[in-house]
């Protein structure tokens, strides 16, 4: 009894054995467990559950984060893992003609494959050697990619990029700031990726990125990686908007604020024509230490400031965008000196053409706030003639009274007559104006007794009668003067 005791007991526990295994085989995730078993009988091919327990610890080499969809391509260095076969295991390099070159299977295309396709492919191909292989790929070093990038960027064109420490694969943003940044005419909310689909299947895949979202709220996800052969297309946005323009020209992908503009300033400025506009030219930079984007208000003082015709209200520019079309923005620098609106002094671009007309009507309140504006030009040229200590051309401050016009010039002379000047004006509709002023030095600025004096006007001081008189006297006896003098110099 006690042997055959020992024998029932010994069947049990083979039967509950095999019932585990079972239930264990039914279980998800089993085959996944599994170990490789390699059906040759080769001494390097030992089952995995026969692997030294010494064994090498996995590659600690560090690898690049890359979406699911990077595809692989000549150059790229990759590792294989092969799960419990360190022999077959190790890094390789894709070949030129888009294949990998590994043991036991020889040669086997991967360009155009993700690394989860490449994996399946790899694993298929050893299942006649190796027993379930589970193949894993993982990408060391990303080749160079070559993309495109058209549109409203500074400079568009074919760029290569070489993913190196840890920026990693490139990025949307990355490739517009090789490109040397977005123009002020660029639609961020519409910028295209153009990407070939993997293994060439279908057609070609559109993407869509919002990078007015990544400035807005910080979404990295528009920041989309790139790969091998995208092409980014940044369109031209057909309205602008001044409340975005300055945000645009600060973003880290924006061009380049210390390279030079070459614009254009023409109608009611001081020097008109073409100027070359760089950051900080007035010496200042920005709070913080940055470079000043050059903008509307600059490029007028550079071009000698406004003249006091100009009309700062229908201010024109125009901007010539990357399709060929220009694009006209309008400015109203008076809601800039009434109400401090930062978003009429619009940052400027290569290019860029200011256009300001002349003002039809201005009142004078008007004329005296646009002589203190820090658009307007620091001197103003004025003529004073007459009978003045110092007559000749004069430079004043804008807005200068008539009466210290008068001083500049040294004041009156003895033969002046001190009651009255004329103020001789060239209007801004070419007509010319002339105004009897009487003179009180104790008046204040005013309209009618010591008005602001405007470029160019002249001021015309007349000699007083007495001093008129004398002359006239004078200029009659001067013959008889003359032969007095004869007359003594022969002793008569």
């Amino acid at each position: 009894m006690g042997q055959n005791d020992n024998n029932i007991s010994f069947s049990l526990s083979q039967i509950t054995f095999s019932l585990l295994l079972l239930s264990s085989a039914a279980a998800p995730g089993w085959a996944q467990m599994s170990l490789p078993i390699p059906t040759t009988t080769s001494p390097s091919l030992a089952p995995a559950s026969l692997a030294p327990a010494n064994a090498a610890p996995p590659s600690l080499t560090p690898t690049y984060s890359t979406p699911d969809g990077y595809q692989l391509g000549a150059g790229d260095r990759v590792r294989l893992d092969i799960f419990q076969v360190p022999e077959y295991s190790g890094e390789h390099q894709v070949l030129s003609d888009g294949s990998l070159n590994l043991p036991l299977i020889g040669t086997i295309p991967v360009q155009g494959m993700t690394l989860k396709q490449a994996s399946a492919v790899l694993s298929a191909k050893y299942a006649p050697i190796i027993k379930r292989p589970i193949v894993t790929i993982t990408l060391l070093g990303a080749r160079p990619l070559k993309i495109a990038i058209a549109g409203e960027v500074s400079h568009p064109g074919s760029y290569t990029v070489s993913p190196s420490g840890e920026q990693g694969v490139p990025t949307v943003t990355r490739a517009v700031q090789l490109a040397g940044g977005i123009t002020q005419a660029a639609d961020t909310r519409q910028v295209q990726v153009r990407r070939a689909r993997p293994l060439n299947v279908g057609g070609e895949q559109v993407l869509t990125v919002d990078l007015w979202q990544l400035l807005q709220t910080g979404d990295l996800r528009q920041d989309l990686l790139l790969q091998d052969g995208d092409t980014i297309f940044i369109p031209t946005q057909t309205v602008v908007n001044l409340a975005e323009a300055n945000q645009l020209a600060a973003a880290s992908f924006a061009a380049s604020k210390a390279e030079p503009l070459r614009i254009a300033v023409v109608g009611q400025v001081n020097r008109p024509g073409p100027y070359t506009l760089t950051g900080n030219m007035d010496g200042q930079a920005e709070a913080g230490g940055g470079v000043q984007m050059p903008t509307v208000t600059r490029a007028i003082q550079v071009a000698g400031g406004i003249t006091q015709s100009a009309d700062i209200r229908r201010i024109q520019l125009r901007r010539l965008t990357k399709t060929g079309a220009d694009q006209v923005i309008d400015v109203d620098l008076w809601k800039l000196l009434q109400a401090g609106d930062v978003r009429q002094d619009i940052p400027l671009q290569e290019g860029d053409t200011i256009a300001i007309p002349t003002a039809t009507a201005m009142t004078p309140t008007e004329v005296t706030e646009l002589a203190s504006a820090s658009f307007s030009p620091n001197k103003i040229t004025i003529n004073v003639v007459g009978e003045v200590v110092q007559p000749g051309v004069v430079e004043v401050p804008p807005n200068t009274p008539l009466n210290q016009g008068l001083l500049a010039a040294g004041g009156f002379n003895r033969r002046a007559k001190k009651g009255s000047v004329e103020l001789i004006r060239l209007n801004p509709n070419g007509t010319v104006s002339r105004q009897q002023v009487a003179i009180n030095f104790s008046k204040g600025l005013n309209d009618k007794d010591n008005p602001p004096l405007r470029n160019n006007d002249t001021i015309v001081v007349k000699r007083s009668g007495i001093s008129g008189v004398s002359d006239a006297i004078g200029t009659v006896l001067s013959p008889l003067t003359g032969g007095f003098g004869l007359f003594r110099l022969l002793g008569l």
